[in-house]
């Protein structure tokens, strides 16, 4: 090999080698951003969302362990610990909080700090006070809007026209807030607009929902509706054991009820919200205040209904119903 050679390939080795070292390293006095997240939810009943999260994380560049420290702290559906645990994390000194899993959430990182940014993911986001306007939030918090209460409503009415003979239809929720008492007041609006009566079964906890499943038969339910709460979207399995074996018709809030096994569910693309949290996080922490950020509402509904499931209560889903979902699984 000639001299000449030698020196180029010398070169072209030291060009290749600053560039990898360029895109891995940080760039001169970066520092790594660290950031809380605060679930409602356990790790493992939240996991599909959560790294909704953290995918979009990674496609905007952030790596955890590289550019990235993320404090995990996760209630496990225990609403009272969510005070301590947002404390944990301004303890932490954290740039940013992202309050996941509901209302409950979200007011415990606000009651916690008013000066580092939050980005929630919750429903009533005006009504539970967490901000007081979607339009511009002002202070630190700024997130995602799921319409949880107010697709209830619309969850009955779906109930009502899969099963237009339907009169006694059961509520499964988890009350405790003021924000419950504009969603019991919304349901029973819609439920004497429909022509049904509802009964009300309270489960707080992981423990109190057998109890609460128990009862539909002492409650002569019809059909059953699942309030949106993280609770009952993390004992979905439960769930659907229960309403299968019962067999009582039921819609849920989140597809993967139908998808495993259930009779139907109308909400939004949760994991997409969560994606689009990604980006909030993104723009905060290079400079964004977050009360100039709207706080974003969905636009896309889905309606999934199990045909199986259907068949197997037998039901008959009207043509109208069916030309209206966005999936029928068979």
């Amino acid at each position: 090999m000639t001299t000449s050679r030698l020196v180029l390939m010398v070169i072209l080795t030291l060009a290749l080698l600053a560039a990898t070292l360029a895109v891995e390293a940080q760039p001169p006095g970066a520092k790594a951003a660290r950031i809380g997240y605060l679930s409602a939810q356990s790790a493992s009943g939240g996991q599909a969302n959560d790294e909704a999260f953290r995918q979009g994380l990674r496609d905007l560049g952030y790596v955890e362990g590289r550019n990235l420290t993320v404090e995990y702290r996760w209630a496990d559906n225990n609403y009272e610990r969510l005070p301590g645990l947002a404390k944990e994390l301004i303890a932490l000194g954290v740039d940013l909080i992202v309050s996941v899993g509901g209302p409950t959430a979200a007011r415990a990182a606000k009651a916690a700090t008013t000066s580092i940014p939050i980005v929630f993911v919750s429903g009533s986001a005006v009504e539970a006070g967490i901000v007081s306007s979607l339009a511009r939030p002002g202070g630190n918090l700024t997130g995602f809007d799921v319409l949880a209460e107010e697709l209830d409503v619309k969850r009955l009415e779906l109930l009502k026209d899969m099963l237009p003979k339907v009169t006694q239809v059961a509520v499964l929720w988890n009350p405790g807030t003021a924000e419950d008492e504009v969603r019991h007041h919304r349901l029973d609006g819609a439920a004497r607009a429909v022509g049904v009566k509802l009964r009300f079964l309270t489960a707080r906890n992981p423990r109190e929902l057998d109890g609460a499943l128990a009862a539909l038969g002492r409650e002569r339910a019809e059909a059953l509706l699942v309030s949106a709460d993280p609770l009952f979207g993390a004992e979905t399995g439960r769930i659907i054991k229960w309403t299968t074996g019962a067999p009582l018709p039921t819609i849920h809030f989140s597809r993967i009820f139908p998808q495993g096994g259930g009779l139907a569910s109308y909400g939004v693309d949760v994991e997409a919200i969560y994606r689009r949290a990604a980006g909030y996080v993104d723009r905060i922490l290079k400079g964004a205040r977050p009360g100039d950020l709207p706080v974003e509402q969905p636009t896309k509904f889905e309606l999934v209904i199990n045909l199986k499931t259907a068949k197997a209560l037998g039901l008959t889903i009207p043509p109208s119903v069916l030309v209206r979902a966005d999936q029928v699984i068979e």
